[in-house]
């Protein structure tokens, strides 16, 4: 048998030899998705729990563990090779008494031990003469996955490719310039799994408010007559969104570089089960807490207890109202003096 001979050293069998260099090959490096997904379950480390909690820009304990076990199962799985995972709160406050938006997405980067808290939007709802699931600015309390309820629904979601739409031209620095979104798609699992046909994903809370049309037939964007839509911006971030995760323009720049061409995980809080699970509490008027379950305090107090309108119940309600809508021809906007 051939053997590797080292000075002073025992043989080494051709056999061990092999198992040493597949250690070596398989066992990925420290830090990196992949040896996070080959660990076992265990605790989450330390330097990330001082980021755990329900204060100001931190993220509760059930969020974070969700959040992580869901990237950990897509890094196993391939899926996702991102350094980086995301996470979002859906239970809490928009501002807070201090004024300040309040952060409630969270960007996680275990390789470099890195975390961030910003601002996101939530579904801003509807409401219909046959139900009312429209939320406030400041708290959610309504959440579905239903086709046209603009809102939120909470779960497991992986990034995948981004859109760039034309909203239309606006005056910057004296000059018409071109305002073109990109739209980043999310693709869902579970009650989440319908994010594409409902059009839902991450973009920049900042949209085009339309106010007459000129004369461009030069720009690729015109209409056939040589036409362009031209308006003023209007950033939104604070608000409410039509069931989409919105940022910051700066905060969705970042994100959307992280994500390009590199798809990584974002877990909502809450689910489905766990909104039925707090309203039941509150209804009997116990503890969360003594019942092992979560939800921002001050939001809690504001709505009263939450609600899920699953998709079979709501859609039948919101295509009944789409069918009421009378038939107009589009809207033409007048054109620019």
């Amino acid at each position: 048998m051939f053997q590797v001979l080292y000075k002073g050293i025992r043989p080494l069998p051709l056999s061990a030899l092999f198992l040493t260099i597949a250690v070596m090959i398989i066992v990925p490096l420290p830090g990196s998705p992949r040896a996070l997904a080959a660990e076992q379950p265990s605790g989450i480390p330390a330097w990330l729990r001082a980021h755990v909690g329900t204060g100001e820009g931190r993220i509760a304990s059930v969020v974070l563990e969700r959040a992580r076990a869901f990237y950990r199962q897509k890094v196993s799985e391939g899926a996702v090779n991102n350094p980086c995972y995301f996470a979002m709160d859906a239970t809490r406050p928009s501002t807070l008494r201090s004024g300040r938006l309040g952060r409630r997405f969270y960007i996680i980067c275990e390789a470099d031990q890195s975390f961030r808290a910003i601002y996101s939007g939530y579904g801003n709802g509807r409401k219909l003469r046959r139900a009312n699931f429209s939320n406030g600015r400041q708290c959610a309390k309504n959440f579905s996955n239903a086709e046209g309820s603009n809102l939120t629904t909470g779960g497991a979601y992986v990034t995948a490719e981004t859109r760039e739409s034309f909203k239309g031209y606006y005056r910057a620095s004296g000059k018409k310039t071109p305002f073109l979104r990109i739209f980043l798609l999310f693709d869902g699992e579970g009650d989440t799994a319908n994010a594409r046909e409902r059009d839902i994903g991450g973009h920049q809370a900042v949209m085009l408010r339309w106010r007459c049309r000129y004369k461009n037939p030069q720009s690729p964007h015109a209409d056939e007559e040589g036409y362009v839509p031209f308006g003023k911006l209007v950033n939104y971030t604070g608000g409410r969104s039509n069931g989409c995760t919105t940022w910051s323009p700066s905060e969705s720049n970042r994100i959307l570089a992280m994500v390009r061409d590199n798809p990584t995980t974002l877990y909502i809080y809450p689910e489905s089960g766990d909104i039925d699970a707090v309203a039941e509490v509150v209804k009997r008027q116990k503890s969360l807490a003594r019942a092992g379950l979560y939800w921002n305090a001050a939001c809690l107090r504001a709505i009263g207890a939450p609600r899920f309108w699953p998709k079979e119940t709501l859609q039948p309600v919101i295509d009944d109202w789409r069918a009421s809508l009378p038939k107009r021809p589009p809207r033409k906007l007048p054109i620019c003096k």
